[in-house]
């Protein structure tokens, strides 16, 4: 079966810094993914590759077996993602956002008014449906960009750090939403800082480290961060990749 997303022998060079470096990826429907590492690992460009944000230099990333490059409409109507910041407008309240991100990605007139309410409930957004995005806190805009990617119900699913500026409600809610999201089939990529948190909600959790994958994790396992240090600290120390 053909892999909803996926990278192969991704490469890409910022200069002289070798931002991703002969990566292979794949994400499975109903699986969810984690990419972890230090800052300047290379996961928000690996996440840029695989949503044609910038073309590799090298390698091919695709979606349902299709190149980016050449991916149709219908295609990208079927990818929610958040990456860098929420795809969102300012003046708009958190409602008008939601209808305006439904209607850009395909939802039926008839259906759209039930997406927006379905995506407020999941976020936990109702106390600020009818604010200005340009009003709402740090977190709850986090909220509203992680509505507006997820309001069409798609199939394929790419986050930057969804968690980021969440307090622990939040946090929960995206915990719940991205294991139900799985849960109808959806192949979901995420990148996070905390592998506490995210491994309550990854099947496979890969590390990259200086553009390369290193190893992996084991969501299950103890003292993730031990191990994700010793990881990096291999890779620094004896230059090897880890098939992912």
């Amino acid at each position: 079966m053909v892999p909803p997303l996926e990278a192969l022998r991704v490469r890409r060079r910022w200069g002289r810094h070798v931002a991703v470096d002969d990566l292979d990826l794949a994400v499975a429907a109903g699986e969810v993914v984690a990419v972890v590492g230090l800052n300047g690992a290379g996961k928000t460009t690996l996440m840029r590759l695989l949503l044609g944000m910038v073309a590799p230099d090298a390698g091919q990333t695709r979606i349902r077996g299709v190149d980016v490059r050449d991916a149709s409409a219908t295609a990208w109507a079927d990818v929610g993602h958040m990456v860098d910041a929420a795809c969102a407008w300012p003046q708009l309240t958190v409602r008008q956002n939601l209808e305006a991100a439904a209607r850009l990605h395909g939802v039926p007139p008839a259906l759209r008014a039930g997406a927006v309410d379905d995506a407020i409930e999941r976020l936990v957004l109702g106390e600020w449906a009818d604010r200005p995005m340009a009003r709402l806190s740090s977190g709850n805009r986090q909220r509203l960009g992680l509505a507006c990617a997820l309001v069409h119900r798609p199939g394929v699913i790419v986050l930057d750090e969804p968690s980021r500026a969440l307090d622990p409600a939040g946090v929960v809610a995206v915990r719940r939403l991205l294991r139900a999201e799985a849960g109808r089939g959806a192949a979901i990529l995420v990148s996070s800082h905390h592998l506490d948190e995210i491994a309550r909600v990854a099947d496979r959790i890969l590390v990259l480290h200086r553009g390369r994958w290193v190893g992996r994790l084991d969501p299950a396992g103890e003292d993730l961060e031990r191990r994700f240090f010793d990881l990096v600290r291999v890779a620094d120390g004896v230059e090897r990749a880890v098939d992912a």
